[in-house]
């Protein structure tokens, strides 16, 4: 089975590489990147040099920024893995032949439509054979072969084995998953979360505060997601409470840094224009706000860190507000 994983940025690039160390289960891999100065630099000097300089490439990975090419690499038995930001999974989605199996990496809700990747593909390819892949993961980490957990969901039963074939190693396990939505629903908050809680970090709040934030948060991602029709145990594995802990809490994490720079009084478009990646919660915060009003779900931490986020709460206020809340039952 051949493996083509379009996208070349950290995530879509530690995913090639550990698919590429496999010694059995997989075929060949490709990895596609857009700019084709890019994949001509990563062909010649073996390394990621704008994403992940630290690690070389396996000389087994192929590299192309021929999109016809990565497609007909995969062949119609392989399997199709896109690793770019939300914002670009429609039109991903769209160029994929109708009856390719695919799987996504990206973790949001989409910043215009509002929607979940899973409903994004239902709109696109309808009836396709899709998933996600998702979990606690540090790209640099998972291209260093450091161990790690993800979780490959969907309604596919065959995609779900493919998913396991391509990247189940002995550094990388690949539980799996009927869930889809509650994967997806986990994957996009906690980048939200992440935020509140750098949030607190960078202003010293303690770590009783931390610990608070991250268990309120798990409350406020599990009634969204139970209300979009999730499973309420998902919330309890790697995608929901498992990512959530790394993100929030992790130094690598992109939204924790976004976070802790709030924090400390530097304005939004500067932290993002240093941070050089994306940071999916920052243009997800104002949509999964908008879905869980929709559904009348209560997310406190969430609307806190969107009126932070648009500047009409200064951090400080924004705990201030949480904090002054009325009294109420945990569960």
């Amino acid at each position: 089975m051949n493996v083509s994983v379009l996208g070349a940025g950290a995530w879509g690039t530690a995913l090639a590489i550990s698919a590429a160390r496999r010694a059995t289960g997989v075929g060949r891999v490709m990895l596609w990147a857009r700019d084709a100065a890019q994949a001509e630099g990563m062909r010649e000097e073996r390394r990621n040099t704008r994403y992940l300089p630290e690690i070389g490439l396996p000389e087994s990975l192929e590299i192309t920024a021929d999109w016809q090419a990565a497609i007909d690499h995969a062949g119609t038995d392989g399997l199709l893995v896109i690793g770019t930001p939300m914002a670009a999974l429609g039109d991903m989605l769209a160029r994929v032949p109708p009856g390719a199996a695919v799987l996504w990496l990206c973790k949001g809700f989409d910043k215009t439509t509002g929607q979940l990747g899973h409903e994004i593909a239902q709109a696109v390819r309808p009836g396709g054979r899709s998933g996600v892949l998702s979990g606690p993961s540090f790209a640099l980490e998972v291209a260093q072969g450091s161990p790690t957990a993800l979780v490959a969901a969907s309604p596919d039963a065959t995609l779900r084995e493919q998913a396991v074939t391509a990247f189940h190693s002995d550094s990388l396990r690949v539980y799996t998953s009927t869930d889809p939505v509650g994967v997806e629903v986990g994957g996009a908050v906690k980048n939200v979360l992440a935020i509140a809680t750098g949030i607190a970090d960078g202003l010293a709040l303690g770590l009783n505060a931390r610990a608070a934030l991250i268990t309120r948060g798990l409350a406020e991602m599990t009634r969204l997601g139970v209300a979009l029709g999730a499973q309420p145990d998902t919330f309890m594995g790697l995608s929901g409470l498992g990512d959530l802990v790394l993100t929030a809490t992790g130094h690598l994490s992109r939204n924790r840094t976004v976070g802790l720079q709030l924090a400390q009084g530097k304005d939004l478009p500067t932290i993002l224009r240093e941070l050089g990646h994306v940071s999916e919660g920052v243009y997800s915060a104002a949509a999964v706000l908008a879905r869980a009003q929709t559904l009348g779900v209560s997310m406190p931490i969430t609307d806190a860190v969107v009126q932070v986020i648009d500047g009409r709460l200064s951090p400080q206020a924004a705990v201030q507000a949480l904090m002054g809340r009325e009294a109420r039952p945990e569960h």
